[in-house]
C-alpha cells in the first residue's frame, strides 16, 4: 500500500467493460481473418471486443463508483464508448449468457498503475486496477463450441487469433463472465 493511502473495510471487486459505440476495427478484421484463414473460422459469425477493467479494494457505493469511472478516461471514453459496470457476479455482463468470452491479458502487465494513481488522487483510497481485452465470440447456430479454443491461442498460421502465448495469457468463460476474472499471475 502506498504511504498516506487509506484502507478501510473489506475488499470489493467491480468490473467495468468499455465497448466502442461503432464497429471495432479489430473485431471486423478478426472475423475476416478467421473466416478466410483459420481452421475453426467457419464456426464464427462475429466478434466483439471490450476493454475490461477490474477494480479491487475499498470501493464506494455504486452511484459514486460509476461517477468516478465516468469522470476519467483512464477507464473508458464516454464520447466513443459505452460502459457497463458490475459489482456482483449475479449482475448481467454485457454479453448474452452462454456466449463464449475470452479474456486476454498481458503477462505481468495487467495492472494499470496510471488508473491506480488517478483513483488514489481522486478518492484517497489505494485500490488495485487490472485490465484485459474481452473478446466475445459469436458462434454460428449448431457450431462446435470447441472451435473457440482453437481460435484463442496462436499456434501456427491456421490456428489461433486472439492471444500471443509469448506475451499474453487467455482464459475462456463459456457460460457466464466471472467476477472477479482478471486475477494476479499464478504464484503471486
Amino acid at each position: 500500500m502506498r504511504a498516506g493511502a487509506k484502507s478501510r473495510g473489506t475488499a470489493q471487486t467491480a468490473q467495468a467493460g468499455g465497448e466502442l459505440k461503432a464497429d471495432v476495427p479489430a473485431a471486423v478484421w478478426g472475423l475476416l481473418v478467421a473466416g478466410t484463414g483459420l481452421a475453426a473460422g467457419g464456426e464464427v459469425s462475429g466478434f466483439r471486443r471490450l476493454r475490461l477493467f477490474e477494480l479491487r479494494g475499498r470501493l464506494p457505493a455504486r452511484s459514486r463508483l460509476e461517477a468516478l469511472l465516468h469522470a476519467s478516461t483512464q477507464f473508458y471514453n464516454p464520447h466513443k464508448e459505452r460502459c457497463v459496470v458490475r459489482t456482483a457476479a449475479r449482475e448481467p455482463a454485457p454479453v448474452p449468457v452462454g456466449t463464449p468470452v475470452v479474456i486476454v491479458t498481458e503477462r505481468g502487465g495487467e495492472r494499470c498503475a496510471a488508473a491506480e494513481r488517478w483513483w488514489l488522487h481522486e478518492t484517497g483510497d489505494d485500490i488495485e486496477v487490472r485490465e484485459g481485452v474481452a473478446w466475445v465470440v459469436e458462434l454460428k447456430a449448431g457450431a462446435d463450441a470447441a472451435a473457440v479454443e482453437d481460435l484463442v491461442t496462436v499456434r501456427d498460421r491456421r490456428h489461433g487469433l486472439l492471444c500471443n502465448p509469448r506475451s499474453q495469457q487467455a482464459r475462456i468463460a463459456t457460460s457466464k463472465v466471472p467476477l472477479p476474472w482478471i486475477g494476479p499471475p499464478a504464484g503471486a
